[in-house]
């Protein structure tokens, strides 16, 4: 079964914000990826990132409570991320299988816009991300260890 995790984004701010929710919340970072830390085979040059930018956060996780995960990235400038408060947070759903990632995505972005379209990612999950109808935004994963 899918579960529904939020997940943030942030003008440059992630670190900042992530070091408060984890002294209210409590915890230890579950995952931390700046720009700079992605494979050279996917790096800063080829996702256009510019280079004072690759400190930033490309993830971070924070598990709060049972099963919740409290996710983020920063909206980078080098990449036209135009998030504004209000608009600056995607449903994040972990599936079962790449079929059921599929399925979700193909219903979620019809009618809306297909952003990135599922496939394998580098740090080893199956990921997409579209925006539906209604101007929500929803990111697809699963791990590649699974059917």
């Amino acid at each position: 079964m899918a579960k529904i995790n939020p997940y943030l984004n942030f003008l440059g701010n992630t670190e900042e914000a992530f070091n408060f929710y984890k002294s209210v919340f409590g915890g230890e970072f579950a995952a931390l990826m700046r720009f700079k830390d992605v494979p050279a085979s996917e790096g800063c040059d080829e996702m256009k990132v510019a280079e004072h930018e690759w400190e930033k956060i490309m993830h971070i996780a924070l598990p709060i409570g049972d099963g919740n995960i409290l996710m983020a990235t920063d909206g980078l400038e080098s990449m036209s991320e135009n998030f504004k408060v209000g608009n600056n947070i995607s449903l994040s759903i972990s599936v079962d299988s790449k079929e059921e990632a599929d399925t979700l995505y193909a219903k979620l972005s019809e009618g809306g816009s297909y952003k990135m379209p599922p496939a394998d990612a580098f740090w080893g999950a199956y990921f997409g991300m579209c925006v539906d109808k209604f101007g929500v935004r929803w990111m697809f994963s699963c791990d590649n260890n699974t059917k």
